[in-house]
C-alpha cells in the first residue's frame, strides 16, 4: 500500500513512514500478519485522543469568547465524537488505507465507523510524534475544527432529545414518546427510524445505526419543525 498518496493528500512528509503506516494498522489485521514489523494504532489513537482535545478547547476559547464552560464542553464533544471524526475520515479517503483482518475488512457498520474515527486520533499521534504539536494542530485546523459551523447551524451538538422533552414539558405539559418506526438490514449493520410523538401528534422522524442516534435525529428535527432552537 503506498502511503505516499495519503501524504500527499493531507500535505505532511513523514520523517519516520513508519510511524504513519502503524497508524493504520488495527489490532485484528496482527492476529493475522503474526511477522508484521510494527504494533498496532492503539497507543497512538491514545496520544491523538488527548492533541485533538487540546486543539479543540483552545479553538473554542478562542473563538467564542461569550461562551460559557458547558456550552463549550457540549461543541467540543461533538467535533470529537465518532460521528464527526468518521466523517473526516470518509472526507480523507482513509478506509482505502486501513490494515484489518479478512472479518474485519467485510464489516461496513457501525463498528467500521468507530474504526475509521479511532484511525484519525491515529494519524493525529503520528503527526505529533513526527511533526510536533504545530502541525498537528495544523491538521485538526485544517480537517476537523472548519466543521463547528455546520455542527452550531445544524444544532447537532444539543442534547437534543433533553431540550425537546424541556419545551415539550413547558408548551403543552407532556414528555414526548419515541416509538420504532422500522428496524432493516442485519444484525450487525441495523437501521432505525424512530418517531417522536407529543401525545398522539407525530412531530418529526429520525433515522440512525441505533435506537438512539434515531432518537436524537427525530428530536433535533422536531426542534426545528416547532421552531425550537
Amino acid at each position: 500500500m503506498d502511503f505516499s498518496l495519503f501524504e500527499n493528500k493531507i500535505g505532511i512528509n513523514f520523517k519516520d513512514k513508519n510511524l504513519l503506516k502503524q497508524a493504520f494498522v488495527h489490532r485484528s489485521y496482527l492476529n493475522e500478519n503474526r511477522d508484521f514489523p510494527l504494533g498496532h494504532n492503539e497507543r497512538l489513537e491514545f496520544l491523538g485522543d488527548a492533541v485533538l482535545e487540546l486543539v479543540v478547547t483552545e479553538d473554542l476559547y478562542s473563538r467564542f469568547p461569550e461562551k460559557n464552560e458547558g456550552e463549550m464542553t457540549s461543541l467540543r464533544s461533538a467535533l470529537v465524537n465518532a460521528n464527526t471524526l468518521h466523517l473526516v475520515a470518509n472526507n480523507l479517503g482513509v478506509n482505502g488505507f486501513l490494515l484489518l483482518s479478512r472479518g474485519e475488512s467485510k464489516d461496513t457498520g457501525r463498528a467500521r465507523q468507530y474504526i475509521l474515527a479511532n484511525t484519525i486520533e491515529s494519524i493525529i499521534g503520528s503527526i505529533y510524534m513526527d511533526q510536533g504539536y504545530e502541525a498537528a494542530k495544523k491538521f485538526v485546523h485544517d480537517h476537523i475544527t472548519p466543521l463547528i459551523e455546520a455542527i452550531i447551524s445544524e444544532g447537532s451538538f444539543m442534547d437534543a432529545k433533553s431540550t425537546f422533552q424541556e419545551k415539550s414539558q413547558d408548551e403543552y405539559g407532556i414528555t414526548p414518546v419515541y416509538k420504532t418506526i422500522k428496524e432493516s438490514g442485519p444484525d450487525h449493520d441495523k437501521k432505525f427510524t424512530i418517531g417522536v410523538f407529543i401525545g398522539d401528534q407525530p412531530i418529526a422522524s429520525g433515522e440512525g445505526d441505533s435506537k438512539q442516534d434515531a432518537e436524537q435525529e427525530a428530536a433535533r428535527k422536531a426542534l426545528k419543525k416547532k421552531n425550537w432552537m
